[in-house]
């Protein structure tokens, strides 16, 4: 059985494009979820993908405290440039956390802690996302090899252990600044996150 169910779609013009954007509904908890899908991505060719975890201060504030609206507009870009691909927009807050609990890890960032030890100090994992829901939202748009746009294992690994193969690894480096540089340092040492001159390659899987 599905961890979510497709529920409606539409056209969404934005500065790069014109997508499909498609609304998903998560089974256990309700949580709605989106998609942007251009051109045919139900054939058999890799399809250039990327998974963005929500994060209202980064893509819709313009937070400089992480990179994730850079990620996502890039991504968006990408994909229209090649006229083909899927971004997931999964409901995912904070890592998991959720937006007021980032709120709270983000003041004990102010205090000195670094963004995988608040979680923990809030009493969270340094992850808490599931990305079953990501799988089977791939699955129901058609998707089974991707060219993930990622610099996290963790994705990567995931989705090969739910039955989509990753074609390529693309890097996604984007929006580094003085505000986020310890942030980042911090997911490349303690979360493995590929942030390093040599990571920055495509990989073929």
């Amino acid at each position: 059985m599905s961890s979510v169910s497709l529920i409606a779609s539409s056209k969404l013009p934005t500065p790069w494009g014109t997508f499909t954007l498609v609304g998903f509904k998560e089974t256990a908890s309700g949580k709605d979820h989106a998609a942007l899908v251009m051109g045919d991505i139900t054939t058999p060719e890799p399809v250039l993908g990327r998974i963005h975890s929500e994060c209202l201060t980064g893509d819709a504030l313009f937070s400089l405290r992480c990179d994730c609206g850079f990620q996502l507009q890039a991504a968006m870009q990408r994909i229209a440039q090649e006229q083909r691909g899927v971004l997931l927009y999964v409901r995912q807050e904070g890592r998991g956390i959720g937006l007021l609990n980032k709120i709270h890890a983000y003041n004990l960032q102010d205090q000195g802690a670094d963004t995988v030890d608040a979680n923990v100090a809030l009493g969270f994992a340094a992850d808490m996302r599931d990305y079953t829901i990501c799988a089977d939202m791939l699955k129901l748009l058609g998707v089974s090899s991707l060219r993930l746009m990622t610099n996290n294992p963790r994705k990567l690994n995931a989705m090969e252990k739910m039955g989509i193969h990753i074609a390529e690894r693309v890097p996604l480096q984007e929006g580094k600044n003085p505000f986020n540089e310890f942030y980042l340092e911090t997911k490349a040492g303690k979360l493995g996150h590929m942030l390093k001159a040599e990571d920055d390659q495509p990989t073929q899987g």
